[in-house]
């Protein structure tokens, strides 16, 4: 038995707001509860509304710039830089640049859309 997953066949969330999701790992890909990694590409000009998510987020951005409104705390995160965002945390994601952002989203345990409250 294998001790390695590769995974090249990612599932496509699908989204109405521009927003590429490639979920690598989780639970539409494999199952897996505790995990999720995602590769995505933010448009410029996209948002989300805040959430209050039961998971840690990491966010890894590999182009582009994006922005985390916590609290009372705007952060605009480059290529190269991380953050983690614990669970519990009230967050509003958004891309207010001009050029797209590419990252790549870690939650523990995985995301899913009932752990997220997104407020609407």
């Amino acid at each position: 038995m294998k001790k390695y997953t590769i995974q090249d066949n990612p599932f496509v969330v699908p989204t109405n707001d521009g927003k590429v999701i490639k979920e690598h790992f989780g639970i539409p890909t494999t199952g897996d509860s505790k995990i999720s990694i995602a590769h995505m590409v933010a448009p410029p000009g996209w948002s989300e509304p805040f959430q209050t998510p039961e998971f840690d987020e990491y966010t890894f951005i590999i182009k582009g710039k994006k922005q985390f409104v916590i609290g009372d705390d705007i952060v605009v995160l480059e290529a190269g830089q991380s953050i983690k965002i614990e669970k519990h945390t009230r967050v509003q994601y958004s891309n207010p640049f001009t050029q797209s952002c590419e990252y790549i989203a870690i939650c523990t345990p995985a995301f899913s859309i009932e752990k997220v409250h997104r407020e609407i």
